[in-house]
């Protein structure tokens, strides 16, 4: 009986911790971000449709913390590579009206 309980009880823990995990892909993050990068490089004024669609898609994909953290990391890395304009990327979910609590940024703490 304790065996079983024990069995039960590493079973558990297997699927906690495999669920924790981050489900977004890096590739996920770049093909909801990808219509942005003309406007976040040179754009003005309010972002393309394509672009706010994809930044709404990446919100409403990135809702656990490992989500965030990966997708973050993905931004923060690809960003690096891309001359932004960081006053438009800092603005861009208010300027699609969203709420996203992922910075777009090169120097952004993907720890929090």
């Amino acid at each position: 009986m304790k065996y079983s309980s024990a069995l039960a009880s590493f079973m558990l823990l297997i699927l906690l911790i495999s669920t924790s995990e981050a489900t977004l892909s890096c590739s996920d993050v770049i093909k909801d971000l990808k219509p942005c990068i003309s406007y976040l490089v040179s754009g003005s004024g309010k972002p393309p449709a394509a672009c706010c669609s994809g930044a709404k898609a990446l919100a409403s994909s990135a809702i656990t913390s490992e989500d965030k953290k990966a997708a973050c990391n993905c931004i923060k890395s690809s960003a690096k590579s891309i001359s932004l304009n960081s006053q438009l990327a800092q603005a861009l979910p208010g300027n699609c009206g969203i709420s996203l609590s992922i910075s777009i940024s090169p120097n952004a703490d993907c720890s929090k």
